[in-house]
C-alpha cells in the first residue's frame, strides 16, 4: 500500500523551499539528454512545466486533445493572477499573500506549499513581463494591481479581462520554442488514456489518436499530469465543455489517491442559467465586484414585479435596494471570497428576494462606478466582459445593472501530491488545478494561474530533477514490456465495451443526469440525507449508463461521441467519490457547506478537532474506496474562525 509521506523539510516556513533547492540533487547535462519526461495537458501549468523542462536539456513529449495548446482552457481565465510585489505599497507582502490563501481556503491547505507558492509569485511576474504578456499598467509606467476577493490589499496583475490568454500565449511561445529547438515533441489531438506502470514507478501513457482512433504507447522516465480540474461533473459549469478529470481518475485507478475531492468552488458571478438546453455557463470575472455593487431588491413584493417583468432594477430606489454584502462583511464588503459571495447570494433568492425569470439571481450595479470613473474607464477595465455579457444577455450593462448568480467554477481537490508534486505513484508528478494541494477547502479569486505557473516555471524544473537524480542508471523505457501491452488492451476493451452496448440513450442523458444530482445534492449546500440519496443515485445511473448509452459511429474514426462516452463513464465514477468525501466531513468549510453544520449568523462550521486533515482516497475497485488521512499542522499562524466583517 502507498504511503502518506508529505516530505516537507524541517525548519522555519519561510526557510524550507530555499533549503529544499539547497540540498536537491541535480542531473548534469549529459544525463539530461538520457532522460525523457511525459507532460500531458498544455494549460499553464503543461505549457510551462514543458516549456521550462526543454530549456533544461530534458527530452519531454508533451500531449493535448485540442488542435492546438492555444485552446487550453487557462485561456478563459480573465481578471487576473496574484504576486506579493506591493507595488500600491498599500501593506502586501509575501506573509500576507500566504496568510490570505490559508484563510480563505478555511485552514484546509498544506501550509508549507502555500508558503512557497507566495513565495515564488513574485518570480512569475517578472517571467511574464519578460515573455511580453501585456500587463496593464498605470500612468508611470508600473504595473497597474486591482483587487480580488478575501484581500485587503491590491496584489492582482491583469492584461484587461483576457489575462488567462495573455498568460497562455506566454507559455505558448516559450513551449514552441523549445519544439522548435527538438527538445519537446507535441501530440495534439491526442488523449491520455491510461496511465502505465512498470515495477510500481509511472513509466508511460497509452494515449487515443483522436483522428484515427489509434491506441498508442509512449514511455519516459517520469510523467506529468496537467491536465486541470473536473468540475464538468457537474455538467453546466464555467468550464471547457471538453475539460475532464478522466486522466487523474486513470491515475487514481492505478494507485494515485484522490486528496479532498468533494472541494468544489461555486463562483458568485456567473451569467444565470437560462433553458434546458444549455452546454455551459459562463463566467463574469470577479475583477468585476472591484467597481460593480452587488444587491437585491429589500422588498418581495418588488423582487416579484421584476420576476414578473413589470418592472425594471432602475426604478428600485436606493432605499429599496439591499446591498447585502456590504451589509454582512462591512470590512470586505463585495470583495469577499467567493464561497462566502456564492452563499449570500444563494441565501438572498432562496429567502424570495431573486430576480430574473426563475428568480435565481441578483444584480451587480456599476452605475455608482460610472458616475465617480466615467465609463472610459470602466470600458478600459472591463469593456471585453460588458461586450461579452451583452451578446449572451442582450442587455446593455452600462446601462442596466448585470444579472448573476453562482456556478461551479473550478476544483481544490486532485491528485495527493507531496511537497515535490508527486503522488502516491513513484514519478507521477501533478501540477496546476489537477493536484490538490495549495487551495484549501476554497480558492482565492486570481490564485490559479498562480498556481499553474508556480508550479511549471519554478517548482517543478527542481522537484521532478530530484527525483530524476536517480533515474540516470535507467535506460529508456521499451513500450514493448507487457505492462505497455497490457494497459493497451484495458484501453481497448474498455472502448468496445462502451461501443458494444447499442443502448437508446445519449452521452449527454446521462451527463445532464448526473449534474443535476450533483447540483442539487453536492453542490452549495449539502446535508448527510442528501448526500447519502446522491451516492444510491450515481449508483442507479451508472448501471443505466452501461446497459443503455449509445455511441454513434466508429471507434476507428474522429468519434466525439465515444470521447465523451469515456469522460461520463469516469465522471460518474468520481461523482460517487466526491458525494462520500462530503458525507464523511462532519464540519462545514469552504466550499463544503454542510448545513446541519453553521454559526447563527449561517457561516461554516468547522471541527478542527476532528477533521484538520487532507481526506486522501485509495481505489479499491469500483465504488470501493478506503480514506487514509494527512494532518494539517501550522507551525507559523494562529488557526481561527474565518471573519470577513
Amino acid at each position: 500500500m502507498a504511503e502518506l509521506r508529505s516530505k516537507v523539510p524541517q525548519g522555519p516556513v519561510a526557510e524550507k523551499w530555499t533549503r529544499y533547492k539547497a540540498q536537491q540533487n541535480l542531473v548534469n547535462p549529459a544525463n539530461k539528454r538520457k532522460l525523457d519526461v511525459i507532460v500531458v495537458g498544455t494549460g499553464l501549468a503543461g505549457a510551462s512545466a514543458a516549456a521550462s523542462l526543454g530549456e533544461l536539456g530534458f527530452n519531454v513529449s508533451i500531449f493535448c486533445y485540442q488542435d492546438s495548446p492555444r485552446r487550453a482552457h487557462s485561456i478563459a481565465a480573465q481578471g487576473g493572477i496574484n504576486a506579493a510585489k506591493n507595488y500600491p505599497n498599500d501593506g502586501d507582502s509575501i506573509y500576507r499573500l500566504y496568510y490570505d490563501t490559508i484563510k480563505g481556503g478555511d485552514y484546509r491547505a498544506r501550509e508549507a506549499n502555500v508558503y512557497r507558492l507566495a513565495e515564488v509569485s513574485n518570480a512569475i511576474i517578472d517571467q511574464c513581463v519578460a515573455q511580453g504578456v501585456p500587463f496593464a499598467r498605470e500612468y508611470s509606467g508600473l504595473l497597474e494591481n486591482r483587487s480580488f476577493g478575501g484581500a485587503q490589499v491590491s496584489r492582482t496583475f491583469y492584461a484587461r479581462g483576457q489575462t488567462g490568454q495573455q498568460l497562455l500565449l506566454g507559455a505558448y511561445g516559450a513551449l514552441s520554442r523549445q519544439i522548435k529547438e527538438g527538445q519537446v515533441k507535441m501530440f495534439n489531438r491526442h488523449e491520455m488514456m491510461e496511465l502505465v506502470l512498470v515495477d510500481g514507478k509511472a513509466r508511460g501513457i497509452i494515449a487515443r489518436d483522436m483522428i484515427t482512433g489509434k491506441l498508442e504507447r509512449h514511455s519516459a522516465h517520469a510523467v506529468v499530469l496537467a491536465t486541470g480540474g473536473y468540475g464538468n461533473v457537474f455538467y453546466l459549469s464555467t468550464n471547457a465543455m471538453g475539460s475532464n478529470g478522466s486522466a487523474i481518475w486513470q491515475a487514481f485507478r492505478k494507485g494515485a489517491f484522490f486528496g479532498n475531492p468533494s472541494f468544489t468552488q461555486i463562483h458568485p458571478t456567473c451569467i444565470p442559467v437560462h433553458g434546458d438546453y444549455q452546454s455551459k455557463l459562463t463566467l463574469m470575472s470577479e475583477s468585476l465586484r472591484n467597481d460593480g455593487r452587488i444587491w437585491v431588491p429589500k422588498r418581495k413584493e418588488d423582487a416579484e414585479k421584476i420576476r414578473n417583468r413589470t418592472m425594471k432594477a432602475n426604478q428600485i430606489p436606493e432605499e429599496n435596494r439591499d446591498y447585502f454584502l456590504e451589509r454582512r462583511y462591512p470590512a470586505f464588503g463585495n470583495l469577499v471570497p467567493r464561497d462566502v459571495a456564492s452563499r449570500a447570494a444563494k441565501e438572498r433568492c432562496d429567502a424570495g428576494f431573486g430576480v430574473g425569470d426563475t428568480g435565481l439571481a441578483v444584480y451587480l450595479d456599476f452605475a455608482d462606478s460610472l458616475k465617480r470613473l466615467g465609463k472610459a474607464v470602466i470600458e478600459e477595465r472591463y469593456g471585453n466582459l460588458f461586450q461579452m455579457y451583452e451578446k449572451i444577455v442582450d442587455e446593455n450593462p452600462y446601462e442596466n445593472p448585470m444579472m448573476i448568480y453562482p456556478a461551479v467554477h473550478y476544483t481544490m481537490g486532485g491528485l495527493w501530491v507531496d511537497y515535490e508534486l508527486m503522488s502516491t505513484v513513484e514519478g507521477l508528478f501533478v501540477t496546476g488545478e489537477a493536484n490538490f494541494s495549495d487551495h484549501g477547502a476554497n480558492r482565492l479569486g486570481a490564485s490559479a494561474l498562480m498556481q499553474g505557473l508556480a508550479d511549471g516555471y519554478f517548482i517543478l524544473p527542481y522537484t521532478l530533477q530530484n527525483f530524476l537524480a536517480g533515474q540516470i542508471k535507467v535506460p529508456r523505457i521499451s513500450t514493448d514490456k507487457e505492462e505497455f501491452a497490457g494497459a493497451e488492451k484495458a484501453v481497448a476493451d474498455r472502448i468496445d465495451k462502451l461501443m458494444s452496448v447499442k443502448g437508446k440513450r445519449s452521452v449527454d442523458h446521462f451527463h445532464k443526469a448526473l449534474g443535476k444530482i450533483m447540483w442539487e445534492y453536492v453542490g452549495m449546500g449539502r446535508t448527510a440525507d442528501g448526500l447519502k440519496k446522491a451516492i444510491g443515485m450515481i449508483r442507479e445511473l451508472r448501471k443505466e449508463f452501461w446497459k443503455d448509452v449509445r455511441i454513434p459511429g466508429k471507434a476507428t474514426e474522429l468519434n466525439p461521441e465515444l470521447e465523451k462516452a469515456n469522460r461520463v463513464a469516469d465522471f460518474l465514477e468520481l461523482g460517487e467519490l466526491m458525494a462520500l468525501d462530503a458525507l464523511n466531513r462532519n464540519e462545514s468549510c469552504g466550499g463544503h457547506f454542510r448545513e446541519e453544520y453553521q454559526t447563527e449568523e449561517g457561516e461554516c462550521l468547522r471541527n478542527d478537532q476532528e477533521y484538520m486533515y487532507v481526506a486522501t482516497w485509495e481505489y479499491r475497485g469500483e465504488g470501493q474506496y478506503e480514506m487514509h488521512k494527512e494532518p494539517l499542522v501550522y507551525e507559523e499562524l494562529e488557526v481561527k474562525q474565518r471573519i470577513y466583517k
